[in-house]
């Protein structure tokens, strides 16, 4: 028969680790999670601010808000779509791509102005500024992160002059 021995020092220090373990790992796994939702943050950021520039070039030599804004929408992807309306045919302001037409200086335009929005031949004129503006709001892919952050909403804008004036046939 086994005489009955107290536990070791040894013997008391075997499930310390575990639980050590088991409270550090949960920290490190929301701290893993929340550095691939940054990234995720940062891809976004980069994609819409590609997509702006890149309307933007289109903008340059073609000023017609149909071409710039679905240049901009499928360059972005996310989601975002062009949505003219009848009032605001390059894009209500608050949505996903926005046009304008800027004066040389980079003031709106007023009455007597120039760089206006297209309606009509003979289009913008040359050193007019266009700006495409892409909005996306990114929410993160896990709960405690989305519930600490909330909604980011992000912006790029692009403002380049007008190189051709573009006139329909």
């Amino acid at each position: 028969m086994r005489a009955f021995r107290l536990p070791s020092r040894r013997d008391s220090r075997r499930g310390q680790a575990l639980v050590e373990f088991a409270l550090v790992l949960p920290i490190f796994i929301l701290l893993l999670v929340g550095i691939f939702d940054f990234g995720r943050a940062i891809y976004a950021y980069n994609t819409i601010s590609n997509a702006a520039r890149e309307a933007v070039r289109v903008g340059v030599v073609d000023q017609s808000c149909d071409v710039i804004g679905t240049e901009a929408a499928n360059r972005a992807g996310l989601g975002i779509t062009f949505a003219p309306t009848v009032a605001a045919p390059c894009g209500p302001a608050g949505t996903g791509v926005v046009i304008r037409f800027l004066n040389a200086d980079g003031s709106t335009p007023s009455g007597g102005d120039n760089c206006v929005e297209p309606d009509a031949d003979p289009g913008v004129p040359i050193a007019c500024l266009v700006e495409v503006t892409v909005s996306y709001e990114y929410n993160a892919a896990t709960p405690i992160i989305g519930n600490l952050v909330g909604t980011l909403d992000l912006q790029a804008s692009t403002r380049q002059a007008v190189e051709f004036t573009n006139e329909t046939p």
